[in-house]
């Protein structure tokens, strides 16, 4: 069930500020607070939606693939593209999912290895 406090939900909100890259009416990019790599962005879409499963299976195909390709615009604003990127989405507690919105982690900007969160 998702929970409408959460830290994204009042992100979206603009309870909480944040260091927006890119945002419109359905999704949010922007810089994560704990960054893993010298670029570290978080994508959220502006509905409720717990993680990728139900994101996926709740939304309609339009809402899902607008989504993906804000993202791709996104990593083609931070100059990313060419050299790479990872894109990560953490679902549930083994999974490591620590805030019950679906989300992705975009890192890049640096040989990222074996870094994972």
């Amino acid at each position: 069930m998702y929970d409408n406090n959460n830290i994204f939900a009042k992100i979206i909100d603009g309870k909480i500020p944040c260091k927006k890259i890119y945002e419109d009416k359905d999704v949010l990019f922007f810089e994560d607070i704990n960054p893993v790599s010298k670029i570290h962005i978080l994508g959220i879409p502006k509905v409720k939606c717990v993680d990728f499963s139900d994101f996926i299976s709740g939304y309609h195909k339009d809402v899902v693939a607008n989504f993906f390709q804000k993202a791709d615009e996104v990593i083609e604003k931070l100059g990313i593209k060419e050299n790479g990127y990872r894109i990560i989405s953490n679902s549930g507690v083994d999974g490591g999912q620590e805030v019950p919105h679906f989300h992705i982690h975009i890192l890049g900007g640096e040989k990222i290895g074996a870094k994972i969160r």
